[in-house]
């Protein structure tokens, strides 16, 4: 049996056998089966988390989604990642030939077949990207987004010398590797937090033998932190929330709302002109987000009328509005969820499909909203000096 691709480590009268795989590759699936069958392990540890795991092994689990639900708990954003993620890794895995995953699935698979415990070795993908999207910041989060959309419209065929750089990086890791060079702190709970997280739940995984399936990007982490202790606790907690963004949007609205206020004390023609420009400044961008969406008409009005509202209150948000209105005049039907595997493949299908449009409806009118508070409060501004 070829040993490339595998790390053994005896400690504590254990022998942990890590097979380092790419994401998309039909080899590595092929020696994850031959490795599990000649090395009948007690245990079979996955690089996956209880949701994924789910989202392998029960796949029209979409279908029981409440997209109302979603809007309302605030995850539209969360679940659009996590499908331009997916889309991304479909689209290489296309290419290839085979599923997304199948070294999981093939892991799985094997364990069953030799009866060995399942061990889910990864941190919960949910606090994983709590925890980046509280270390990049605001402007961080945009380029973020913007580069997850670039993801979509990217029609790139991955060559066989891409592939093999692959096999050195983990999934998530490949589609966000730019982003990291640029906000160095990303790769901390991206891939540092992982390492410590997998490595714990290896070693504690039950019997004297144990595979562990992994992105070969964690394999050197793993190596060095698994003879070390860790406190799963501390890097499973979700990042304590500031104080200071939510005095933040509560002062600028009220500071907006003074300065009106008191022009139209002063000046009650160019309070007026300060209201409109607010008005049309947050409805416009909020509206063509909403259109950028494609959304439905319907659901632009309602985010042109709602943006200058809900920008004066934190608690609001445009998007979450448009978003209703486009999922009670555009419902998804069962055929959206059940084809929404599909969907995601393309810049047509993350459109055309309805559950992914309010997403996007949701999204995509709040960013716009939030340009127009930006342009809005300085149109404001302008106006109140000019009439001191």
């Amino acid at each position: 049996m070829a040993e490339e691709n595998i790390t053994r480590i005896h400690m504590d009268g254990k022998e942990l056998i890590l097979i380092g795989t790419a994401h998309v590759s039909k080899q590595s699936a092929e020696q994850v089966k031959e490795v599990i069958e000649a090395e009948q392990p007690d245990s079979v540890c996955v690089e996956l988390d209880e949701q994924r795991y789910k989202s392998i092994t029960e796949g029209d689990k979409w279908k029981e989604m409440d997209i109302f639900k979603v809007i309302k708990e605030k995850k539209a954003t969360l679940l659009l990642m996590n499908l331009m993620i997916s889309s991304f890794q479909k689209r290489m895995a296309k290419q290839i030939g085979i599923k997304p995953g199948q070294e999981m699935i093939q892991g799985i698979e094997s364990a069953k077949e030799i009866d060995a415990d399942l061990v889910l070795a990864d941190r919960n993908i949910q606090i994983t990207f709590a925890r980046i999207w509280h270390g990049i910041g605001l402007f961080g989060k945009a380029k973020l987004m913007m580069q997850m959309f670039a993801s979509i419209f990217s029609n790139e065929s991955v060559s066989e010398q891409e592939l093999e750089k692959m096999k050195s990086e983990d999934m998530l890791n490949s589609m966000l590797q730019d982003f990291t060079n640029t906000f160095p702190r990303l790769k901390t709970p991206l891939i540092d937090e992982r390492d410590q997280y997998l490595a714990q739940k290896i070693k504690e995984a039950p019997g004297e033998k144990v595979v562990a399936v992994l992105g070969a990007a964690h394999v050197p982490g793993i190596k060095e932190q698994i003879h070390q202790d860790h406190d799963l606790t501390t890097i499973t907690q979700l990042p304590p929330k500031s104080k200071a963004p939510k005095v933040i949007a509560w002062m600028i609205p009220l500071m907006i709302l003074s300065i009106i206020a008191y022009t139209f004390y002063a000046n009650p023609s160019a309070g007026f002109q300060q209201t409109i420009s607010w008005v049309l400044w947050n409805g416009s961008f909020s509206a063509i987000g909403a259109a950028l969406a494609f959304a439905h008409p319907l659901s632009v009005v309602t985010a042109f009328i709602i943006a200058p509202l809900s920008s004066l209150n934190p608690l609001m948000a445009a998007g979450w509005f448009a978003g209703f209105v486009q999922a009670y005049v555009r419902r998804p039907n069962v055929g959206d969820f059940e084809t929404l595997a599909e969907d995601v493949y393309s810049v047509k299908g993350f459109w055309g499909n309805k559950v992914t449009r309010i997403l996007l409806v949701v999204v995509l009118t709040n960013l716009g909203s939030t340009l127009g508070t930006v342009i809005g409060g300085a149109d404001v501004l302008r106006l109140f000096f000019e009439n001191l």
